[in-house]
């Protein structure tokens, strides 16, 4: 069997290839519980979901040279406000297609080989040799659900390029900058300050120039820019639920402090 690539990214324990003839009685088995995510505050975030995650969610950048977007689930760290103890939804919210591609994922099995194979985590609970669930191979071929997985996959590998290109724009116009974001609580004489992300520097998005706000219009990447800004809007709205729920920092009981988003 081929070996599992290296250097996994959130959520994923382990990678298997998926094949045909290890894998043929493995069924999927839905879920109706994320307990890999209820502890995760900041989850990846493509492009092409700016628009719909901005009602529910804030999106930030990660803070360092290879920003990526970030869809903040809570502000701090361990914190999940969407789901519950047992890791269901609590409401309407967003989920992130980087959430619903785990356990899969397309990885490069061999270092000197560009060639994605699709692979999953199988630590997860969806996936087994189960006697329910819908089965992933049939006669030796994947069956639809498997095929349908693979286009989820390949669509978000298209998608999160796009998403890098996005970034290394903004980051060649100079116009990321290091975030801060301070909330003001009745009766605590300080703010809240978060830092430790990155934001579109708004001062000098307004003093570009015409000819670079009409390119970056043209482009697509103007309302992508204003879905970002509009959605740090919400950061007060995940603190004040986090108090709610009892997992922030609260008036006259816990000093204000700076915390990383």
């Amino acid at each position: 069997m081929a070996s599992a690539p290296t250097g996994l990214p959130i959520f994923y324990n382990d990678l298997l290839p998926l094949s045909s003839a290890d894998h043929a009685d493995y069924r999927n088995r839905p879920l109706d519980t994320a307990p890999f995510l209820k502890s995760q505050h900041a989850v990846p975030l493509t492009v092409d979901e700016f628009v719909a995650a901005q009602r529910f969610l804030p999106i930030i950048f990660s803070a360092g040279d290879d920003s990526v977007p970030l869809a903040l689930m809570g502000l701090n760290e361990g914190v999940n406000i969407f789901l519950d103890e047992e890791g269901k939804l609590r409401g309407p919210a967003y989920v992130p297609a980087y959430v619903r591609r785990y356990p899969w994922m397309l990885a490069k099995l061999r270092p000197d080989s560009d060639e994605l194979s699709l692979c999953f985590d199988p630590t997860s609970e969806v996936l087994g040799a189960f006697e329910e669930g819908q089965p992933l191979f049939e006669d030796g071929k994947p069956t639809e659900l498997t095929q349908g997985v693979l286009k989820f996959c390949e669509d978000f590998e298209q998608a999160a390029a796009r998403t890098g290109q996005f970034v290394r724009e903004l980051q060649e116009m100079d116009l990321l900058m290091d975030g801060e974001v301070a909330i003001q609580v009745p009766g605590s004489e300080q703010p809240f300050i978060y830092r430790g992300f990155r934001m579109v520097n708004e001062e000098k998005l307004r003093d570009m120039r015409g000819d670079q706000l009409r390119k970056i219009n043209q482009s697509g990447m103007l309302p992508l820019i204003h879905a970002h800004l509009f959605s740090l809007q919400l950061m007060r709205e995940i603190f004040e639920a986090q108090v709610q729920q009892g997992k922030g920092p609260i008036a006259g009981i816990v000093a204000p402090q700076s915390a990383e988003a």
